[in-house]
């Protein structure tokens, strides 16, 4: 796994404080992008919070699964959170260490209280002794948050007293990326009261038994006012593998207004991602579930199209010149702005997506601004299919076939193997490699069907030929770049 040193620098430690009879929450940022430029320590708000104590338990939630590992839980995983300013509220967001599971803590304007919200990105810091003044956080005084440094410390400061150097996971960086595209796929498939939501979240399994004798993926129906567990994905079931990957909500279930689940239509046989938003007053705290836990968004290859596309590419290029941090970004006014149809502007949306450069809102079911203060680029350039795809171009390897009748096809060469690709009803394109035997489309195309796209595309200057295919060989997992 390919690993960089993200270097964060912060002012002073994040802290939490009392004066007067009110708490004092002080979040310190690290090198963010605002409308002006890079900031080394951009300010965002400073207000009250209008519910304090579920905004804190909102906030170690998010800070719970940066910290945490749901797969391989031996290895260090240990991220500072990622703020986001909209301009009327504030998101923070995070990812598990395994790269299975997406946080959000959405603070919305009826959860800030009479102060104005800047527009940026950037990290935050919270450390251990804040997540023990969040946790005996009790009461109802008054909570007052300052997301950045106030201006004393901003003329007194003399450079960054707290640093913090950590690994970052070229994959987290992709999970970012895949999480937002899957996501734009889900629909609102269930709606709890308070009192049904607790209920539900309490009884969870604490641990998934998988294997012989084991029940494997979970799967929830709506079931009168609440939920029923079942093995089978029937009609209308939503998948939960994992259910102990859910147990961050639970710092938030005394403050609970509402339990909503979202995910794909139509899930068939196979385990989905989903999401599940727990609504408190003022906020939404969303996690959203890989399909497996052993399976993190990074490899779901839901990305791969739109990073396989040079029109995407161009339009995406004249779409991000037009976004100013907006909660929720109006495809069709970005159409009529950028003069591109609401459909190439999707495209384009799921395209900075790819870069981190945008997030996806499942309750508003709409996009929103961000831009991750991280090398978010790698999260193309070092994808390990979309290289694989071209390089097979690069070394001639796609031959286009023109049919008589039928299916259009291809055959791509791959070391000493030959593959053939087939296109099927909607464009759909399957491959004779044990990717697709294995997958089935689920996570994405393998090397060779994103290489031929890439070559009807015009990505090429391979020219379609009728010469008959090579007989395919075996087919084998062995020296495959899936």
């Amino acid at each position: 796994m390919s690993r960089s040193v993200q270097a964060l620098a912060y002012a002073r430690p994040s802290a939490l404080t009392t004066e007067g009879g009110t708490g004092l929450l002080g979040l310190e940022t690290s090198g963010g992008l605002t409308p002006v430029g890079r900031e080394a320590h951009p300010q965002f708000f400073a207000g009250f919070l209008s519910s304090p104590q579920a905004a804190a338990r909102g906030l170690l939630a998010v800070a719970d699964v940066a910290a945490a590992r749901y797969y391989q839980r031996t290895l260090r995983a240990s991220l500072d959170p990622v703020v986001t300013a909209g301009g009327d509220r504030l998101r923070f967001e995070s990812f598990s260490g395994c790269c299975g599971v997406y946080a959000r803590l959405d603070v919305l304007p009826e959860g800030l209280d009479g102060a104005d919200t800047g527009h940026g990105t950037t990290n935050v810091d919270v450390n251990n002794p804040l997540r023990e003044a969040l946790s005996r956080l009790s009461g109802d005084e008054p909570l007052h948050l300052r997301v950045g440094p106030d201006e004393l410390a901003v003329t007194t400061a003399d450079g960054p007293v707290v640093e913090k150097k950590v690994p970052l996971p070229d994959r987290w960086l992709r999970g970012f990326a895949e999480a937002q595209v899957i996501t734009a796929g889900f629909d609102l498939r269930a709606e709890l009261s308070a009192a049904e939501a607790v209920r539900f979240l309490r009884t969870l399994p604490r641990t998934t038994a998988t294997g012989a004798g084991g029940r494997g993926s979970l799967w929830v129906v709506p079931a009168g006012r609440t939920l029923r567990p079942t093995t089978r994905p029937v009609p209308g079931a939503v998948c939960l593998p994992g259910p102990e990957r859910l147990a961050a909500l639970q710092r938030v279930l005394r403050h609970a207004t509402a339990l909503r689940v979202y995910g794909p239509a139509a899930p068939g046989g196979a385990a989905t991602a989903a999401a599940w938003e727990v609504t408190l007053p003022g906020m939404r705290l969303t996690l959203t579930l890989s399909p497996e836990p052993s399976r993190g968004f990074s490899g779901e290859g839901a990305v791969l199209e739109a990073l396989a596309t040079d029109e995407a590419a161009a339009d995406a290029d004249l779409v991000s010149v037009l976004l100013s941090w907006e909660p929720r970004i109006d495809t069709a006014d970005l159409a009529a702005r950028s003069g591109l149809s609401p459909q190439r502007v999707r495209g384009a949306l799921t395209r900075l997506g790819t870069a981190g450069r945008v997030g996806y809102d499942a309750a508003d079911a709409a996009y929103f601004h961000r831009e991750l203060p991280y090398d978010a680029g790698r999260a193309e350039a070092r994808n390990p299919r979309l290289t694989a795809a071209r390089a097979l171009l690069a070394d001639d390897a796609v031959h286009l076939h023109t049919p008589t009748a039928g299916p259009r096809t291809a055959t791509v060469r791959s070391g000493e193997r030959h593959y053939q690709v087939r296109e099927a009803a909607g464009g759909v394109l399957s491959c004779t490699c044990q990717w697709w035997a294995d997958y089935r489309g689920r996570r994405g195309p393998c090397k060779h069907a994103l290489a031929v796209r890439m070559a009807r595309r015009g990505q090429t200057a391979t020219a379609p030929t009728t010469a008959a295919a090579p007989a395919t060989t075996p087919v084998t997992a062995a020296g495959e770049t899936r």
